[in-house]
């Protein structure tokens, strides 16, 4: 085959019929077969065997198929990539408004429950937006930083924990937390 033609294009040499009937047999896909192009084209079997054999329809055919996966999985991927990003300005742009309705909030006013679910669902979202969700969640485990399970904690323990997260998300929003509670 030239290198000016892809495999699927028409070769030098091949006939408008030849490169006709290569066409019908590289666009039925994974049903194509001689019988199929010389039944659709009213051709007889030998010749469409004869022009499968002289312009190497399966190997082309198999080129064909390699580029339209190709091209599916770059599609994919694309479409992927679209839709993290999609996500993480969502993700940031809920958070922006979580963080500026908490700014007006008194976090003392807030249950240690809101803070911690607050806290969790937003990082689990922009984790996910950035594909992080099962990668980092094997590191948060090795690191700590992974949403806490305090059902083994005593009350005390469990206060403790609270008081660090309502800390930690005043910092984060900007409030002062040198008040007492």
């Amino acid at each position: 085959m030239a290198d000016s033609a892809e495999a699927w294009e028409r070769q030098p040499g091949e006939s408008a019929a030849a490169w006709e009937a290569f066409a019908c047999y590289r666009d039925l896909g994974l049903s194509r077969s001689i019988s199929k192009v010389a039944e659709r084209l009213a051709k007889s079997r030998t010749l469409i065997e004869r022009w499968s054999t002289a312009h190497r329809w399966v190997l082309r055919a198999e080129a064909w198929d390699r580029e339209q996966d190709r091209l599916w999985r770059a599609d994919q991927q694309q479409a992927a990539r679209e839709v993290a990003r999609r996500h993480a300005r969502l993700a940031s742009a809920a958070q922006s408004k979580i963080v500026a309705q908490l700014q007006q909030l008194d976090p003392s006013r807030l249950s240690p429950s809101d803070v911690i679910r607050w806290l969790e669902v937003t990082v689990r979202i922009e984790r996910q937006a950035y594909g992080m969700d099962l990668a980092e969640a094997a590191v948060g485990r090795a690191t700590g930083t992974e949403p806490a399970d305090v059902s083994g904690l005593t009350d005390e323990e469990r206060r403790s924990r609270m008081e660090q997260l309502r800390r930690e998300l005043e910092a984060r929003i900007g409030t002062p937390g040198g008040e007492e509670r």
